[in-house]
């Protein structure tokens, strides 16, 4: 028997998957369109779909929210991973297998695409601090020093001001 023989096949995982956003409607077309791309995921099959009724947020009333309970099998935990950091779920539950064998080589496989995807964030998140950089300069170009400075502690202000949540006792 090889080593990859040795590992489990066929996980069973539940996925709950959030939306948020107006209108309501939309959510529902949306977590649709989620759930008919994770089926389309290579050894990805979706066994299970339910979408819950977009509702009213209660710190937001401008804003719906809404989610999807899906039940998928994979053909190894890889998969699972890729799900994971491809749909972002609030909430993810093996169901089976009890128990899950992995060899070395999967274990590299999860280890990878994990380095892979966070490599690709955090290219983004430099990027993204460099754009920033020069907006900012040209912000202060066309402001002027004095202006921008004003911009920003009123901006200060505005957030020092916000109401913080009180706290369940």
């Amino acid at each position: 028997m090889s080593p990859d023989e040795r590992e489990t096949r066929g996980i069973k995982a539940a996925l709950i998957i959030e939306v948020v956003g107006r209108p309501p409607e939309h959510l529902i077309d949306t977590l649709k369109t989620i759930i008919k791309r994770i089926d389309e995921e290579k050894n990805v099959v979706v066994k299970s779909k339910k979408i819950n009724e977009p509702k009213l947020m209660k710190d937001n009333k401008d804003f719906y929210t809404s989610f999807a309970e899906i039940e998928v099998e994979v053909e190894e935990i890889l998969y699972l991973a890729v799900l994971m950091f491809k749909y972002m779920p609030a909430h993810v539950e093996v169901i089976e297998p009890e128990l899950i064998a992995l060899t070395n080589n999967g274990w590299n496989d999860i280890f990878n695409e994990i380095t892979r995807r966070l490599h690709g964030y955090d290219e983004v998140a430099k990027i993204l601090q460099f754009e920033r950089g020069i907006l900012e300069k040209r912000f202060r170009e066309a402001l002027g020093e004095e202006k921008f400075k004003e911009i920003l502690e009123d901006r200060a202000s505005v957030k020092k001001e916000k109401p913080k949540k009180k706290k369940k006792k």
